[in-house]
């Protein structure tokens, strides 16, 4: 217990979220936390409702005169990201969360995350559900298991878990904004078989690296004008396999499937007498290049530095592949026509990798689609699909999940940013984010 931190105001919220972060709450392992909501809402003689999937809902009736209200579903998750620093000693499935108030106000966790997220979402809706002071419509507050690493629970949440129609999600991140829609997602995989051969004679290999860029996350960062370092790589190398008759030996860039791709790097070979002409065309092609991003990824490097192998890719794969990583679409490919600003249909070109499993070689080439609108969505999945199924690839999608279409005219929007504007004299932000 941190008695100063229990003291912040409103009091209860607090004082419920102290209690939340000495319990233990990492993803797919949520029994604990699961156990003492149970156990809170027995205190409160308050009823609840769980499934197989872990979810629980604790419901709280009318107070008198609100019985004829609709009813609003409350949801928040239990889960918590666990991260700790490499020098302090913390078990996640057992030592609650040391929080403290650092100088500026804020409450923080000592050597781990402090589990905010969205722990304090979860205060908020439990303190609702108990305060007397607190007038209210039928409440069900929902809490999902797994949020962190799957929306687990969102996806398998039991039937007759809620009644409401009206939900408000309470895992938000900044004061005084509301959020009236995000952007669904889907990846999409293509897995390009090759084959190598030997390298031929009278060539000369080189290796080109592509660093400096900014990266960031796919979704929040689709607009900013940021390098895709595979994109990068692969335009040098289309220009060289055409003017050069360029040979490929290996190509691999980026890691993450929800990420900008920061840094990719190339083995190629190029015939003796045209490799005078490679350091020329790559020279010229990474002043342009810089200039390009100067005002959006000014980090940008590239580098070239001699190689040897003793194999190359076959030539018709590699030309397959250029005209693929090149070609897909790649960025924002709409912005939303309800809200001023914001992105509403992306992809990103994520990853290639050259993999071999069991004998066979492939190169995957990992990409995501984001939209606020599902048939969107699916359009710009098809587009990559199509692109990478000309190329001779085999792609695959994930199973994704839908996007929220914002809708500036939404009643609970209205009574919401009305009910903001009342309690703290300002006018509310509202937002949508081209993330999930």
């Amino acid at each position: 217990m941190n008695q100063s931190i229990r003291n912040l105001s409103p009091t209860l919220v607090w004082e419920i979220f102290d209690d939340i972060t000495a319990v233990p709450r990492p993803s797919k392992r949520e029994e604990k936390i699961g156990a003492w909501l149970v156990d809170f809402a027995r205190r409160h003689s308050l009823d609840y409702r769980t499934d197989s999937a872990g979810n629980i809902t604790i419901l709280s009736p009318a107070t008198p005169g609100m019985e004829g209200r609709p009813t609003v579903v409350l949801q928040s998750h239990m889960d918590m990201v666990c991260e700790k620093n490499a020098d302090t000693l913390h078990d996640f499935d057992r030592d609650p969360i040391q929080t403290y108030i650092d100088p500026q106000g804020w409450v923080r966790a000592r050597g781990t995350t402090l589990g905010a997220d969205c722990g304090i979402g979860m205060a908020a809706a439990l303190a609702v559900l108990i305060d007397p002071e607190v007038v209210h419509g039928p409440i069900e507050a929902l809490f999902t298991v797994d949020e962190e690493t799957g929306l687990t629970g969102a996806f398998n949440l039991g039937e007759g878990m809620i009644s409401g129609s009206c939900l408000i999600n309470l895992d938000s991140e900044d004061e005084g904004e509301l959020f009236i829609g995000c952007a669904g997602g889907v990846d999409t995989l293509a897995s390009l078989p090759y084959t190598t051969e030997p390298a031929p004679a009278c060539h000369k290999f080189f290796r080109v690296d592509v660093t400096g860029l900014q990266g960031g996350h796919s979704g929040d960062n689709i607009d900013d004008g940021l390098g895709n370092s595979n994109r990068i790589l692969a335009r040098l190398l289309w220009q060289a396999e055409r003017l050069l008759g360029l040979r490929l030996v290996r190509f691999d860039g980026g890691n993450l499937r929800n990420a900008i791709p920061r840094e990719a790097w190339a083995v190629v070979a190029v015939p003796d007498m045209q490799a005078d002409e490679f350091v020329n065309l790559f020279a010229t092609f990474r002043r342009e290049v810089q200039a390009e991003y100067a005002a959006t990824d000014s980090g940008l490097e590239m580098t070239l530095s001699a190689a040897e192998s003793s194999e190359v890719v076959e030539r018709n794969v590699t030309r397959r592949l250029l005209n693929a990583v090149v070609g897909v679409p790649n960025g924002v490919l709409a912005m939303s026509a309800s809200l001023q600003g914001l992105v509403e249909t992306s992809t990103n070109l994520a990853s290639v990798k050259f993999t071999e499993t069991n004998g066979e070689c492939n190169i995957v080439i990992t990409t995501s689609q984001r939209s606020s609108v599902e048939s969107a969505k699916r359009a710009a999945a098809q587009a990559v699909e199509s692109v990478f199924e000309l190329a001779g690839a085999i792609v695959t999608h994930s199973d994704g999940y839908p996007g929220w279409a914002p809708n500036t005219a939404s009643h609970i929007l209205g009574v919401t940013a009305e009910a903001y504007r009342r309690l703290f004299a300002t006018e509310p932000k509202v937002r949508a984010i081209h993330a999930g």
